[in-house]
């Protein structure tokens, strides 16, 4: 795909724009059509917030990585690494952790650039309503998805819907039912599914299966499985008009210099190889944190899988060998893991085997981390199928779908096992979870699935728990709101239950 040229935004509340060329144009709270011209502008806005989401704060490090350490999929590795990483991964955060105090800000930052892109569009003249309609509906995607992670994780929020033409009404915002929220998040999906185009340049902008996908996301949440079922169905009906399909090859899905054109991906956010912008925008740490300290790739061995999930899965499944890995190159001879000079354990192969441009410890790199991709969409419709009572012989298609790439490797087909047939209902739940724990394995998912299925008593401390946690408790499926946001803003209050 055509990569798209990032564009450093600053934030709309404090008045200013910054583009690429460092030329600056203050922008007036109070009226931000004086900036919006052209629709190239009202894209500026989004570019930026897309870039301010390929950053350190957002998915190159903060966001991305509580997501992973919250799970059961990825534990603290060097225990060394700064505190804030440990309590999030050890179910000790509290409002002061400085994961929660980074991605906080960034989120509504971008959210700000989506509604100041939004009132742009709204602004323009000499403009037809097919592309003043496309460009809305791509800002509130964007809105969308960024309010999508805020509610899962903090549950009752400030809900800010429009461009903000009073800086210090801010001070004073009130928190937004999660209800509320996850209402206006349907709405903007729904007139982005609507509006948005059927196919896009580039799989960093979304379309119109971007929006369907999602919307199924948000209805899985909620349990609204009729719902999550159709738009998940529309997208597997118009796979072929929106240009999509699975991979042969899921290694594939995990080389950088191979995503241009994915037709897995339905959105991504796209990373730009030794590129940044400044302030952390562009910089993905991914690599660096799950890579093997001590090694020629220099990791830091950060997020690294218990032994258990490597051990219970099954050698034959391909996707295992992509997932991990447990050898490594040191002064050019490789080793195995048990010779890893810190964390003796594998560690996930994801971000470190083929990340393109990037630097030598797997920085800065040319991923494009695919916020939603096919295989995705075909599990979540076998879910919320499996709760409405839609042919078990359908449901059974799409995850065979996922399971015969499983089989495949670049040396022809395994004997992993393809098929899943004569389940009954709640055996076929419990198996398409575990068919989205290991197809979408450190991919920032797992957390999701078990807060929304509120899996935790059982995955962290059942008899089979892959990373064992005694200390978990139903207060934290949510987590602390920053303190320094209530400080400013007594009116968030009160804090969530179980913390101080």
């Amino acid at each position: 795909m055509n990569k798209i040229k990032i564009f450093s935004i600053l934030l709309i509340v404090l008045g200013t724009f910054a583009c690429t060329d460092l030329t600056e144009e203050p922008v007036g709270v109070l009226a931000p059509e004086g900036f919006f011209k052209t629709p190239a502008d009202v894209e500026a806005a989004l570019f930026g917030a897309y870039g301010h989401m390929a950053s350190e704060r957002y998915w190159g490090r903060k966001f991305s990585l509580t997501l992973m350490l919250r799970s059961d999929m990825v534990d603290i590795g060097n225990r060394g690494t700064p505190s804030r990483r440990r309590h999030i991964n050890d179910f000790q955060s509290d409002a002061f952790n400085g994961m929660t105090t980074a991605f906080w800000p960034n989120s509504y930052q971008n959210i700000s650039a989506a509604n100041a892109a939004i009132a742009g569009a709204e602004s323009l003249e000499n403009i037809d309503e097919e592309t003043r309609n496309a460009l809305i509906a791509e800002a509130r995607f964007v809105r969308a998805f960024l309010y999508f992670n805020l509610v899962r994780l903090f549950g009752d929020i400030p809900y800010i819907g429009e461009a903000v033409t009073d800086p210090e009404s801010l001070n004073s915002i009130s928190k937004t039912p999660k209800a509320e929220v996850y209402t206006n998040i349907k709405d903007d999906l729904e007139f982005a599914k609507q509006h948005l185009p059927i196919t896009q340049g580039s799989n960093a902008r979304p379309k119109k299966a971007s929006a369907y996908a999602m919307l199924a996301d948000v209805h899985l949440t909620l349990e609204e499985w009729q719902n999550a079922y159709d738009n998940a169905k529309w997208v597997i009906q118009n796979a072929g008009a929106s240009d999509i399909a699975l991979e042969q090859d899921y290694q594939v899905l995990f080389d950088a210099s191979k995503h241009d054109g994915q037709k897995e991906h339905l959105w991504v956010i796209d990373f730009m190889g030794q590129v940044n912008g400044g302030g952390g925008d562009g910089d993905d740490l991914l690599g660096p944190l799950t890579g093997v300290r001590g090694t020629d790739m220099q990791g830091w061995g950060v997020g690294v899988p218990s032994m258990a999930v490597y051990e219970t899965w099954d050698d034959r499944d391909y996707r295992k060998s992509v997932a991990m890995l447990d050898e490594a190159l040191k002064d050019g001879v490789m080793i195995p893991y048990t010779e890893f000079s810190n964390e003796k354990r594998p560690h996930i192969a994801k971000f470190t085997r083929f990340p393109g441009v990037a630097d030598q410890n797997n920085r800065y790199t040319d991923h494009n981390y695919a916020i939603y991709r096919y295989a995705d969409v075909l599990l979540m419709a076998a879910e919320a199928g499996n709760e409405v009572g839609v042919s078990m012989s359908e449901l059974e298609g799409y995850v065979n779908q996922v399971r015969e790439r499983a089989r495949w490797t670049p040396d022809g087909p395994n004997d992993f096992p393809e098929n899943v047939s004569g389940l009954s209902k709640d055996a076929f739940r419990d198996m398409v979870l575990e068919e989205r724990r290991l197809e979408l394995s450190f991919e920032a998912k797992r957390w999701w699935d078990i807060s929304r299925r509120k899996l935790g008593n059982e995955v962290f401390k059942g008899p089979n728990s892959l990373e064992p946690h005694d200390n978990f408790n139903d207060n934290q499926y949510l987590l602390a709101l920053p303190q320094d946001e209530l400080d400013r803003n007594p009116n968030l209050l009160p804090q969530n239950p179980g913390y101080n």
